[in-house]
């Protein structure tokens, strides 16, 4: 009898199962407001779409280096010291198939199989599935309302005594939380990091998406540790499927490899388009302020519904909030919320495998009007 891996039999991604069903109810005609993934309501930015009609009209559109054009690099290059004076070279950028591409390529090119890889819980799923795929074992460490629900360095020493630890990886802003780690509190991680010997992967992709308090990058503290970012989520390219990674000298040979036998390369179009993203700052600081009107009005609105314990929405676009006052099964919530309110949430089991049945995560990258309709129909049915 014929049999799919063990490594195919992952959990499923529960938000986009949830998408998935929300787009069927639609096109059976019910009209559904979507607040479970992390997409931004609005189109790529003009100076995008026109650098990509362009590039369709002038010709075309074939394989690039594994490693991505060189003005692309050069501009993400120019980024860091435009946001962040801190001085990256061209040569440690690889241009990837969007962040997850990225995942891909920093735990194959970082890891062997079998190697323990820490993860804040809760946080992103696609973490957990893409390193159980790949033959690593996820060390799930429970983050703590003191600790702004962040990871610590005292866990990090603390698990990777208990059996020794290969990596961290950390997002902040974090999904599904959106909360920000604290200059000294990243700091901290990193050097501890360091003196262990373990690979630290700085999940970024939410950059540009803060609310008064800013994210730092993890290259201001080490040249060592492993960038992932993408276009998806400041710049509103998520179907452009296109991100990059800043390598440390030594892996960067490995990650081009890996690159061309996985991926060949990014495609070209979306690539030559990405250039263009960085001088549409002031269209994607108009769409962030929109995020902030409705981040604005879910902290006032949520806790008449009884959904007022959310942890801090310091950046992304999301609240992670308690549903335990109204139900111990978010998933049956969530589920309800989609058939009978026409809300489509994500359940908290996606992010915490532990906790989670206690929370639904909200996206508000969607408009004004849609976060108003949502609040107004989540308020009638419960």
């Amino acid at each position: 009898m014929l049999r799919i891996s063990k490594r195919g039999a992952i959990q499923p991604f529960l938000a986009m199962d949830v998408m998935a069903r929300a787009n069927a109810l639609e096109k059976d005609g019910q009209q559904i407001v979507h607040m479970e993934v992390g997409q931004p309501g609005a189109p790529a930015p003009r100076l995008v779409r026109e650098a990509a009609e362009k590039a369709l009209i002038d010709g075309r559109i074939g394989y690039t280096d594994a490693m991505g054009i060189a003005p692309l690099k050069e501009r993400i290059a120019q980024h860091y010291m435009d946001q962040y004076g801190v001085s990256v070279s061209p040569d440690s950028i690889a241009v990837t198939t969007g962040s997850s591409a990225g995942f891909n390529l920093a735990f194959l090119a970082l890891f062997e199989a079998g190697d323990r890889v820490i993860l804040p819980s809760p946080g992103y799923p696609a973490y957990r599935n893409i390193l159980a795929a790949l033959g690593l074992e996820v060390v799930e460490v429970e983050t703590r309302a003191k600790d702004r629900w962040c990871l610590t360095a005292e866990a990090i020493r603390s698990a990777h005594a208990q059996k020794p630890v290969k990596g961290v990886l950390i997002a902040s802003p974090a999904n599904p939380s959106g909360t920000i780690m604290e200059p000294d509190a990243l700091q901290s991680v990193i050097e501890t990091c360091e003196e262990l010997g373990i690979w630290f992967i700085s999940d970024e992709i939410y950059h540009g998406l803060d609310y008064g308090m800013k994210a730092e990058t993890a290259l201001r503290y080490s040249p060592n540790v492993v960038i992932i970012n993408s276009f998806s989520k400041y710049y509103c390219m998520t179907g452009w499927r296109i991100g990059w990674m800043v390598l440390p000298e030594q892996a960067r040979r490995s990650v081009e490899c890996l690159g061309q036998s996985l991926y060949i390369s990014a495609p070209m179009l979306s690539q030559v388009a990405a250039i263009a993203a960085f001088d549409a700052r002031e269209e994607l600081e108009g769409i962030k302020a929109g995020y902030g009107r409705n981040r604005a009005f879910l902290k006032e609105a949520l806790p008449a519904l009884g959904l007022g314990d959310f942890m801090p929405m310091d950046g992304a676009f999301y609240a992670y909030c308690n549903v335990s006052r109204l139900t111990n099964d978010s998933m049956d919530f969530a589920k309800r919320s989609l058939t009978e309110a026409g809300v489509a949430l994500t359940p908290g089991a996606d992010f915490d495998t532990t906790r989670g049945h206690h929370y639904v995560r909200m996206s508000f990258a969607g408009t004004e009007e849609d976060m108003h309709e949502a609040v107004r129909r989540l308020k009638a049915w419960l």
